[in-house]
């Protein structure tokens, strides 16, 4: 299952533009109904009784810091560590990745949420340069994408890196950092911005246009404190997560404040 990355990529009836407005998609709790990454991690822990008991015995040193956003790449790291153990480089989980994508298809595919892939389709179809930036490696998000004709999008995400005989998280690209690395891939003056995820409100400031969608419900007061009055607050299908709910036939997606230079 391999993809070409660098594709610049179009579906719909219009290519992307090369003026055209930057819209970013976050990719868990925004395309994806759920941790997509941590899914990953979990079918790779499973793989054997060695990494599983591991995995327990290290949990309760993990586990507490992927609840705190300064130590959450170790936590990651650490688990990702126990389930790539034997693995020596970045395109052998890539590998593996393809393995889990295509033993799980039907899983995966029923997690994708119709809206918001909606509204993404519209984005492309109306010339939009769209990017997704996620947290979760990229191969796994573009293979996840491969179930819906969305192959071709560029997808930056955590980068993963040798160490001790397995494989850590070398960059995450989550908070800050996913900004930075959206703009070392030149993506650098957003129109648009959809994300679930508080720790997403660098992009979300960025953007000339943020959209919240499918927020965890105690997070919503923090947005409007720190978003512009206005932040639509959505869910896209995301029946444990909150926001005004969104039908398909009501999937507009959100102009950019942008205007388009003259064809």
């Amino acid at each position: 299952m391999r993809r070409d990355k660098d594709s610049p990529g179009i579906t719909g009836k219009r290519p992307a533009l090369p003026y055209g407005p930057i819209v970013v998609f976050d990719f868990d709790h925004t395309l994806y109904d759920g941790d997509s990454g941590g899914h990953l991690v979990a079918w790779l822990l499973k793989r054997s009784w060695p990494r599983r008991i591991a995995a327990l015995v290290f949990a309760p040193l993990f586990a507490p810091m992927l609840a705190w956003l300064p130590t959450r790449r170790y936590g990651i790291s650490g688990f990702l560590w126990i389930g790539t153990v034997g693995l020596h480089r970045r395109r052998q989980l890539d590998a593996l990745i393809d393995r889990y994508v295509a033993s799980h298809a039907s899983q995966l595919r029923a997690r994708l949420l119709p809206v918001a892939l909606e509204v993404l389709h519209r984005h492309r179809k109306a010339g939009d340069r769209v990017v997704i930036a996620t947290g979760a490696p990229p191969e796994l998000a573009r293979a996840i994408l491969d179930f819906v004709a969305h192959e071709d999008l560029p997808v930056i995400g955590s980068l993963e890196a040798p160490f001790l005989g397995g494989l850590i998280t070398a960059q995450h690209c989550h908070h800050h950092n996913k900004l930075r690395m959206l703009w070392d891939f030149g993506y650098d003056r957003i129109a648009v911005a959809y994300s679930d995820s508080s720790a997403d409100l660098p992009l979300l400031k960025a953007a000339r246009q943020p959209v919240v969608v499918n927020p965890k419900a105690g997070s919503i007061a923090l947005f409007r404190r720190e978003l512009p009055a206005g932040t639509p607050i959505l869910n896209w299908g995301c029946a444990s997560r909150a926001g005004q709910v969104v039908q398909g036939d009501a999937a507009a997606p959100v102009r950019s404040r942008v205007s388009r230079p003259a064809a």
